[in-house]
């Protein structure tokens, strides 16, 4: 029986010991990618894995089960999980990427309309930025999302379609409102379910003055 290799840190060493474990010809990438800790494919008898380096410090049986995850996609795997969660605190953090906010279109301007808005139906407590969404086509387009807010960023997104001269600017500080909703009152929950559009939604939604204005122009 062939006694495991000693465990240095090496990369070498590493891929020697997988190709060993799991008797198959494999070509080794580490990266830096805290999203996508370990990947791999096939093609023609030869295995392509991508694992970020703090494999590297892995124990011998964390490569002893990595090298049956590559043999069978299906096993489990508790002592991988482990690992990553101990080590991805040490991970250094990524900058976010700074959003850049165009609130400007052609026709319309949306950070006025939100002031406004703000100011009529919230007393001004809508932290929110607002932004025109960037131009997409095919399903994007086709499914006529007019709006998002994202709570994780605080931004709301307009969907550029509607920064066009025929559409209306009440149909535009409807959908504005309709998001700054979804700033305000967060995601309810009920019988342990997220509730994005609860009763009391609907309730506070219709207090727009244009509502029913709104409605129907969107309808036609």
């Amino acid at each position: 029986m062939q006694l495991p290799l000693p465990f240095t840190g090496d990369q070498d060493i590493l891929l020697t010991r997988l190709k060993q474990l799991t008797n198959a010809d494999i070509r080794l990438v580490l990266t830096d990618n805290g999203s996508s800790m370990i990947s791999f494919r096939k093609n023609h008898g030869v295995t392509f894995l991508r694992l970020h380096r703090m494999f590297l410090q892995a124990a011998p049986d964390v490569v002893s089960e990595l090298a049956g995850f590559i043999n069978n996609r299906r096993m489990k795997t508790p002592l991988i999980r482990q690992f990553i969660r101990e080590h991805a605190a040490t991970l250094p953090v990524r900058p976010a990427r700074k959003t850049v906010l165009v609130a400007q279109g052609r026709y319309h301007d949306l950070s006025e309309m939100a002031r406004a808005v703000n100011l009529q139906y919230f007393e001004g407590r809508i932290t929110a930025g607002i932004t025109w969404g960037t131009r997409k086509t095919g399903h994007a387009v086709r499914r006529r999302i007019l709006g998002s807010y994202n709570s994780r960023t605080n931004i709301i997104r307009v969907n550029p379609i509607l920064d066009r001269k025929n559409v209306p600017q009440y149909y535009l500080e409807f959908i504005v409102y309709h998001e700054m909703l979804h700033a305000d009152m967060g995601v309810a929950k009920k019988n342990n379910r997220r509730e994005v559009h609860s009763q009391e939604f609907r309730r506070r939604e219709k207090l727009f003055r244009h509502f029913e204005k709104a409605l129907l122009w969107e309808k036609k």
